[in-house]
C-alpha cells in the first residue's frame, strides 16, 4: 500500500530525520561530531564522529544499546523544554563537548552520560532526578546540569556529585531558562561556565508572580488539569536574576537595573574579556550590554541600544580574541555586524547571525536576496567576502582550520553537509534521510509594489492555460519567521497541496526577516491590517501574472499559529477576497498570548487597549460569512485552546456557522503520524468542498 504524503512527512519529520544536526568541530579541526538518526524514519538520534583526514565516520553513542528494551522516558520538565525548542526527535537530541576535545556529555531518558572521546567509552554517571541540559566545563573536569529546580555538578569521573544551588520555594528554579526566554527570546540555556571551569553564571527565576492557568484533558475527565504559570500580555513575568556561583556553592548576585531592564536576553563568557549580558526593558525599546565583574557582581554599561519600535535580539554580544566587542545591530536600515560600536558589514547585507568571531573578522550568515542565506566573512576593515554563493540556504560550523558548510537549495530536495579543511580535500557527511516522493516545481516572483517574495506552485501535471484553478494561500505571515526561502524541502507540502488541484501561493509579507529595519517594523501595532494586506497583494499579483491559470473567485487560505490567525482574519475581514479558511492553533485574542512576543509588537494592553481590540478576532466574529475550520490541540501550552474556544463562542453568539476540530492530547506541535495524516486529509477535504467550481 502506498503511504500518503502527509503520513510520510510526519513519519520523517518533514524529511529531516537522517540529516546531520547539532554539528561541532574539535578545536584542532580534525574531528566533526554530529547527531544523526540511523535512517530517515527512526526518530532516535545517535552521536556520530567524522574523521576529517580520512573522511570516515563512526558511531559514538547508540541510545538503543544503552537503554536496551526499557526504552526512553522523559520527565515533564524535559518534555516542556522540547516543546519550547520545537524538538520532536528522540534519543540523543543535544550534547556538549569541552574545549579540550576530550569529553562529551548528554542526557538520555533523564540520565546523565559522559563520553571519553579518546577511549570512545560511554558511561552513565550518578545523577539526581531527571537531568536537564548538561554542560561540561571548558577544561573537561566537571559537568553541570539542572534537576529538580537545582543546579548540580559532578566530575567526569563520576565523583563528587552535589548541588551547587537549590530552590528555596516550589516556584524557584536554578539553571534553566524561564518560559519567556525559551519561547520568545531563543535563549534555551540557564547557566554558563567560566572559561577556567572554576565557577558559573547561573540564572535563577521565580514564577511566583506569574498567574496560574490550567490545561485540562477533556478526553480524560478523571485527570486533574495541569496547573501552568503563563505570563499573558499585560501580566507579571517571572522574576529573573543572575548569580555568580563558585564550585563551593558560594554565590554573588549580578546587579543591574532590573526595574528598568526586566528581561535577561543574552549571556556570553568567551574568555577574551569579562562576561557580557544583554538586558532589555519590558517594552523592548531600550537595551543595555553589560560587562560583569564576577568578584563583586557589579556591572558596567559597555553599549546602549534604543529604538522607537523595539530593539531586536540577535546573536549574543561577545568578546572576540583581542577583546573586541562584537554585536549585531540595526544601523541605517541594515542589520549589521558591529565591532566596538562601529559597523563593519557593508550596505547590501542583512546579517542573520554570527557564526564565529576572530581577531580580524567575523564569520556570519547574511542575505542580499532575502530568499537566500550565505556564509560571509566580514573583515574589520569593512570588506565582505562570501564563503558560499547561489540560490540556497547555507549555514556553517567552524573549528580550527576546518569549516563545515550545510546547504539546502532549490536545485534538489535535500541537504548536503560538506567538510572543508585547508590541508585536505573536502569530504561529505552521509545523509540517510528518506528521499522525497517528488520534487517541488517552485516559481519565485516579486509580487506587487512592495516586491513581496512569493513562491507559486501549480500541480506538476498542469498545462499552462488549460484550466483556471482555485488558489490556496499558505502563509505564516508573521514576524520572526520566513517561509519563502531557496530550499526545495520547504515546499514539499505546498507541492502536495498543489497536486490536489490548487495553485498554492506562499508569500512573505512585512514583518518577516531578511529585508531590513523598515520592513520588519511595519507591523508595529498593525497585525490585522499590514500582514493581511500583503497576502491580498501577493494574491492579486499572482492572479495578474497567470490570468489563464488562476481563478480569483475561489481562494482559500490555511496556516498554523500566526498563520492560523492570519487565515481566520482573512475570511473575517476580507470575505470579498477569501472564500474559505482553515486556521490551525490560531491566536484569536492577543491578550491571551505571552508578554514578550505580544508586547513587542502591540504594546501593553493596559495602556493601549485599542491596539489589542483592533487586532483581535473576537470582535470580528459577527462578520463571518465564509466557511471556516478551526483546529486546536487541547494540550497546547503556548497558544492555549482558549483562543479557539473564545472565538467559537463569539461566532456561536453571532449565529455564524463554523467548524471546530479539537485535538485531544496534542500540543502546539502535531508530530503524531496518524494525527498529522488525518489532519491534512480533513483540511484538504474541507477546502475542496468549499472551493469547488
Amino acid at each position: 500500500m502506498t503511504v500518503s504524503y502527509p503520513r510520510l512527512a510526519a513519519r520523517t519529520l518533514r524529511f529531516t530525520l537522517g540529516i546531520p544536526r547539532n554539528i561541532t568541530v574539535s578545536p584542532d579541526g580534525r574531528t566533526v561530531r554530529f547527531i544523526r538518526t540511523p535512517d530517515g524514519v527512526t526518530r532516535t538520534g545517535q552521536l556520530w564522529e567524522h574523521d576529517v583526514e580520512t573522511g570516515t565516520e563512526s558511531i559514538l553513542v547508540d541510545p538503543v544499546a544503552l537503554l536496551g528494551e526499557g526504552g526512553e522516558e522523559l520527565s515533564a520538565e524535559e518534555r516542556s523544554r522540547r516543546e519550547r525548542s520545537r524538538e520532536s526527535a528522540a534519543g540523543v537530541v543535544a550534547y556538549d563537548v569541552d574545549d579540550t576535545g576530550r569529553w562529551a556529555c548528554f542526557t538520555l531518558s533523564g540520565q546523565l552520560w559522559a563520553v571519553d572521546l579518546g577511549a570512545r567509552a560511554v558511561t552513565a554517571l550518578p545523577s539526581v532526578g531527571a537531568v536537564i541540559d548538561p554542560h561540561l566545563d571548558p577544561t573537561g573536569a566537571r559537568i553541570a546540569y539542572a534537576s529538580g529546580g537545582a543546579l548540580r555538578v559532578i566530575g567526569v569521573d563520576g565523583q563528587d556529585e552535589r548541588a551547587l544551588v537549590e530552590p528555596e520555594s516550589p516556584t524557584e528554579v536554578w539553571g534553566q531558562a524561564e518560559f519567556i526566554a525559551a519561547e520568545e527570546m531563543e535563549r534555551f540555556r540557564g547557566f554558563w561556565w567560566a572559561p577556567d571551569g572554576t565557577s558559573l553564571l547561573v540564572e535563577r527565576f521565580d514564577d511566583a508572580p506569574v498567574q496560574i492557568w490550567h490545561i485540562a484533558d477533556p478526553e480524560h475527565p478523571e485527570r486533574e488539569p495541569v496547573a501552568q504559570r503563563y505570563p499573558s500580555a499585560g501580566t507579571s513575568n517571572a522574576e529573573v536574576t543572575l548569580w555568580h556561583v563558585a564550585l563551593d556553592g558560594s554565590r554573588t548576585e549580578i546587579r543591574w537595573d532590573r526595574a528598568t531592564y526586566e528581561y535577561l536576553g543574552r549571556v556570553s563568557w568567551t574568555g577574551h574579556g569579562a562576561p557580557l549580558l544583554q538586558v532589555m526593558s519590558r517594552d523592548q525599546k531600550s537595551s543595555q550590554i553589560l560587562a560583569v565583574d564576577v568578584a563583586t557582581g557589579a556591572t558596567t554599561v559597555v553599549r546602549e541600544l534604543h529604538d522607537t519600535s523595539w530593539v531586536e535580539l540577535s546573536s549574543a554580544p561577545r568578546h572576540a580574541p583581542g577583546g573586541r566587542l562584537v554585536t549585531v545591530e540595526d544601523v541605517d536600515g541594515w542589520r549589521r555586524v558591529v565591532v566596538d560600536g562601529s559597523p563593519v558589514s557593508p550596505d547590501g547585507w542583512q546579517v542573520r547571525g554570527v557564526v564565529e568571531a576572530f581577531e580580524d573578522c567575523v564569520v556570519a550568515t547574511a542575505s542580499q536576496d532575502p530568499t537566500q542565506i550565505q556564509v560571509v566573512r566580514f573583515s574589520y576593515d569593512g570588506t565582505a567576502t562570501p564563503v558560499t554563493e547561489g540560490p540556497a540556504v547555507h549555514g556553517a560550523v567552524l573549528g580550527g582550520p576546518t569549516t563545515v558548510i550545510v546547504r539546502s537549495g532549490l536545485d534538489v530536495v535535500g541537504t548536503t553537509v560538506v567538510v572543508h579543511r585547508e590541508d585536505a580535500d573536502p569530504s561529505a557527511i552521509r545523509i540517510v534521510a528518506e528521499p522525497a516522493p517528488f520534487e517541488p516545481v517552485v516559481t519565485m516572483i516579486e509580487a506587487g509594489e512592495r516586491r513581496l517574495r512569493t513562491a507559486v506552485l501549480f500541480p506538476r501535471d498542469h498545462q499552462p492555460g488549460s484550466a483556471r484553478l482555485p488558489v490556496l494561500m499558505d502563509p505564516y505571515g508573521g514576524p520572526h519567521a520566513q517561509r519563502v526561502l531557496s530550499s526545495a524541502r520547504a515546499f514539499l507540502e505546498a507541492q502536495w497541496l498543489a497536486d490536489q488541484g490548487f495553485v498554492v501561493v506562499v508569500a512573505d509579507g512585512r514583518g518577516t526577516p531578511g529585508r531590513g529595519y523598515d520592513w520588519e517594523r511595519a507591523v508595529l501595532h498593525e497585525f490585522a491590517t499590514v500582514t493581511l494586506d500583503d497576502q491580498v497583494d501577493a494574491l492579486q499579483a499572482v492572479a495578474a501574472a497567470y490570468p489563464e491559470d488562476v481563478d480569483p473567485s475561489r481562494v482559500g487560505i490555511t496556516g498554523w499559529s500566526y498563520g492560523g490567525y492570519l487565515s481566520a482574519l482573512a475570511v473575517l475581514k476580507r470575505p470579498d477576497v477569501f472564500h474559505a479558511a482553515v486556521a490551525g492553533a490560531p491566536v484569536t485574542e492577543w491578550r491571551l498570548y505571552d508578554t514578550c512576543y505580544t508586547e513587542r509588537y502591540l504594546g501593553d494592553p493596559r495602556t493601549q487597549p485599542e491596539v489589542y481590540d483592533r487586532n483581535s478576532l473576537i470582535p470580528m466574529a459577527p462578520a463571518l460569512e465564509r466557511p471556516l475550520m478551526i483546529i486546536h490541540g487541547l494540550a497546547d501550552d503556548n497558544v492555549v485552546a482558549a483562543h479557539t474556544l473564545q472565538l467559537s463562542s463569539a461566532l456561536l453568539a453571532a449565529g455564524r456557522a463554523h467548524t471546530v476540530l479539537p485535538l485531544s492530547g496534542v500540543t502546539h506541535m502535531t508530530p503524531q503520524e496518524v494525527v498529522a495524516e488525518n489532519l491534512k486529509l480533513l483540511q484538504l477535504a474541507f477546502l475542496k468542498e468549499h472551493l469547488s467550481a
